[in-house]
């Protein structure tokens, strides 16, 4: 297939920091239109989420701390992409490493760009059932608590502003419509 959308044409690129989970570049471009702008941008080997619902409704939701909003929040679990792993694969593997959660099913419900602004992250979010329980295994510097919502409960989290992060949400949101469409 022919893309023949207009694309930037990238004059320079220096790259400003490579860590652990992102790149920055800062790129001086011609963008279409022949607009010339200098452009900082984030890369990112993109990340999964899975919502976890059990057999009673019930959504797993996890808690922790983020530096980034010096806050604790409650979230899906989640995590970045490892290397050429597939996106189902890193949701599955997120899920057991960071709830003790295996899946019997796991299908996809949302793909989007998190920030596209400044970063080049995907997110694809799954909707897992069938789940079966075990041991939580996560990293050294997580401090993780687990908690199974009910529908009810969901609808307060996202009615009171309780629940704020966007890929968190925008699963919730989705699994407020499926359950509303029957």
């Amino acid at each position: 297939m022919n893309d023949a959308r207009p694309r930037a044409r990238v004059v320079s690129r220096r790259r400003v920091y490579a860590g652990k989970v992102l790149e920055l570049y800062v790129d001086d471009v011609i963008e279409p239109g022949e607009v010339r702008a200098r452009r900082e941008v984030v890369r990112h080997a993109g990340s999964v989420a899975t919502l976890a619902v059990d057999d009673q409704q019930r959504v797993l939701l996890v808690r922790q701390y983020r530096y980034a909003l010096d806050d604790e929040i409650w979230e899906l679990p989640a995590g970045r992409i490892d290397g050429d792993e597939a996106p189902e694969a890193g949701a599955r593997r997120e899920l057991e490493e960071e709830a003790g959660v295996q899946a019997g099913q796991v299908e996809p419900i949302a793909f989007f760009h998190t920030t596209p602004g400044f970063c080049d992250e995907r997110m694809f979010i799954f909707r897992a059932t069938r789940l079966t329980l075990g041991p939580a295994r996560p990293e050294p510097d997580e401090r993780i608590e687990l908690r199974w919502f009910t529908p009810d409960e969901v609808d307060r989290l996202i009615s009171t502003g309780e629940v704020h992060e966007g890929k968190t949400l925008v699963a919730l949101l989705l699994e407020q419509a499926r359950r509303r469409s029957g």
